[in-house]
């Protein structure tokens, strides 16, 4: 008797065979008696934004590293061929997988005929219940904590098909029962899936980039390297750094590129620290060139020393040894060539906006008006600034953004960097 693949997919949207994809697949096997005997999930690399991040809560850095669906292909075939596909809402479900195998070519028996829904069957079998996954398995007596996370809501709707086969007495001392569902088990038995190559490649999880984050990249750098680099690689190097730190946050496309950069630069791990040493310098002297050191400036070096894998009292030690330092003698100083730049947005600068952010995207259009900026549909060469919902974002705006070297920053960064527009024109 053919057993169940219980499915469950996150995706960008609601709509497959377009622009949607799906982000996150999960499998669990249920046998024909309502055994639960094995689960199977990974995040996918959608090759594009990844819609409303706040229903899925999946990040761009997650899926930067995942494999995309055509690696997965065969995988997901060997776990689905030659059993019932079983998902809550099923249709939904089955949309986004035909359509991901469809791009690919091939054609497969995941139809009406083949499937089972827990959401209709719901119906029948637990009339009280509203439509959702959760309510079912609230009226069934079944935890789901963590809806909206692929394995989770798959392990849940195969508890809730166990909970169905047990109300129609199909158990595993009972195997000779048949459930109302009886000529859907004889189909699948009869399909044939085409077949579709499979590839070594390993499953992602959510959380793997929140790991990576925690590591400073520095650490990530070559010990030692052959001392050929200069002042001239320096200044790459830290145009790069600059870039990367305007909205005091690094991405885990950011990390890649200064790690991939100092490599090719040969700057070690040693150069490297130095060169941050004296970039923090660099920004605590432009904060006491007015005197003095605000609280919000010395949190901002704090943040920016934890970024660049140095130490709170580094921070705090930079700011000592910028007040110690005759402002004459800054100029001829070693650390002169490692000043950040000063990238400042000018009215009539173009910006662009990306990703599905936490306010409509004409509020951000308006107030970049506000402030003299024009919003552009397309990032070009002439485009100042991407401001983006997830700072690794996949869209193809970001993506181009990134082979351009233009910056991106978050929304909040944005914010800031719009206040500072304010202030400055106050101040004339």
């Amino acid at each position: 008797m053919p057993g169940y693949a219980v499915v469950d997919v996150e995706t960008t949207g609601l709509f497959p065979g377009g622009q949607d994809r799906i982000v996150e697949v999960a499998v669990v096997h249920v046998s024909s008696t309502g055994e639960l005997e094995g689960s199977w999930t990974t995040l996918l690399n959608p090759q594009r934004d990844l819609g409303p991040q706040h229903i899925h809560g999946i990040t761009a850095a997650d899926v930067l590293g995942a494999p995309s669906f055509d690696q997965i292909a065969g995988t997901l075939a060997g776990l689905l061929a030659g059993r019932v596909f079983v998902a809550h809402n099923a249709s939904f479900d089955m949309r986004f997988i035909r359509a991901a195998y469809d791009g690919l070519g091939y054609d497969i028996p995941v139809v009406p005929g083949t499937s089972l829904c827990t959401m209709r069957w719901a119906g029948q079998l637990l009339p009280q219940a509203p439509r959702t996954l959760a309510g079912c398995c609230e009226c069934a007596g079944i935890a789901l904590d963590g809806a909206h996370a692929a394995l989770v809501d798959a392990t849940a709707t195969a508890e809730l098909l166990r909970h169905y086969l047990t109300l129609v007495g199909v158990t595993p001392g009972n195997p000779w029962a048949s459930p109302p569902w009886a000529e859907v088990l004889e189909l699948v038995g009869t399909v044939r899936w085409p077949a579709i190559p499979t590839h070594d490649v390993a499953c992602c999880f959510r959380g793997s980039a929140g790991a990576q984050m925690e590591v400073p990249f520095l650490t990530r750098l070559v010990d030692h390297l052959p001392t050929t680099c200069g002042p001239v690689e320096h200044q790459e190097y830290l145009a790069l750094l600059d870039r990367a730190l305007l909205d005091r946050f690094l991405s885990v496309r950011e990390r890649d590129a200064l790690v991939g950069l100092a490599g090719s630069l040969g700057i070690d791990r040693q150069t490297a620290a130095r060169l941050h040493r004296g970039y923090l310098t660099a920004l605590a002297r432009a904060a006491l060139s007015d005197g003095e050191v605000s609280d919000e400036e010395v949190r901002d070096l704090v943040t920016v020393a934890t970024l660049l894998g140095l130490s709170e009292e580094q921070a705090l030690a930079a700011i000592h040894e910028a007040a110690a330092a005759e402002v004459n003698c800054v100029g001829g100083s070693d650390d002169a060539a490692l000043a950040p730049g000063c990238f400042r947005l000018s009215p009539g600068d173009r910006v662009v906006f990306t990703g599905d952010m936490c306010l409509p995207r004409e509020v951000w259009i308006g107030r970049a008006a506000d402030a003299g900026l024009v919003a552009h549909p397309s990032v070009t060469k002439g485009v100042a600034l991407v401001v983006a919902a997830d700072p690794d974002s996949l869209s193809a705006k970001a993506r181009q953004a990134a082979s351009y070297g233009i910056p991106i920053v978050t929304e909040q960064a944005f914010s800031g960097m719009l206040a500072r527009m304010a202030q400055a024109e106050a101040a004339r």
